[in-house]
């Protein structure tokens, strides 16, 4: 089987672009429907609900943290990958309502594009050595110290995010919420895996 050649600067730029463009998309998506996620996007939309500061903006301050951790795991390229990608995608959300502005959608379809935009947006920017950051990251660190899985830290995270939310949203909001979510980790489940694609 041929070895896959490197990505070249210009794939990484547009590669990265192209998952920051379709995270915002779904981002505008979520918000404007006012549903909730898991992980990172999914904590800022609760602080931007309870603060009443701008979501780009609470998104960004839970992100920026772990960009050190994101250093020490996997190197400086990663990490200033990783701060790029967030910078962007804090911007385009600030601006994107400016460009694109959404009228009705029905909940069912608005919930299953967050999940696929947000989807195609992780997997696009984890294939060219970058992420959107946050809480994943948190839960390797703590499975490489504690033993406990990343994937049940990740579960049990986000159930706690879907919990907290169910005491600020009504349950059909909560519940097409849950829909996206679970669209996009049926997505990345499937997508997302080492046999398929090397990143290089």
């Amino acid at each position: 089987m041929p070895a896959n050649p490197a990505h070249s600067a210009l794939d990484d730029v547009q590669g990265i672009a192209f998952g920051v463009t379709m995270a915002a998309l779904g981002m505008h998506i979520l918000t404007h429907m006012g549903f909730v996620t898991g992980q990172s996007a999914g904590l800022a939309v609760l602080l931007s609900h309870v603060t009443g500061i701008a979501f780009p903006i609470t998104y960004f301050m839970v992100s920026f943290p772990f960009l050190g951790l994101a250093w020490k795991r996997k190197g400086a390229r990663f990490a200033v990958k990783t701060l790029i990608t967030t910078t962007a995608l804090s911007v385009m959300v600030a601006i994107l309502p400016n460009w694109l502005e959404l009228g009705r959608i029905e909940p069912g379809l608005a919930a299953c594009l967050f999940g696929m935009l947000f989807g195609i947006a992780g997997l696009a920017v984890v294939r060219h050595g970058g992420s959107f950051g946050g809480l994943s990251v948190l839960w390797l660190e703590v499975q490489d110290r504690t033993g406990f899985q990343a994937g049940y830290a990740q579960l049990l995270s986000d159930i706690a995010i879907f919990g907290l939310a169910a005491l600020i949203l009504p349950p059909t909001v909560l519940g097409w919420s849950f829909l996206g979510a679970a669209v996009f980790a049926l997505f990345m489940a499937v997508n997302h895996r080492r046999d398929r694609y090397v990143v290089t």
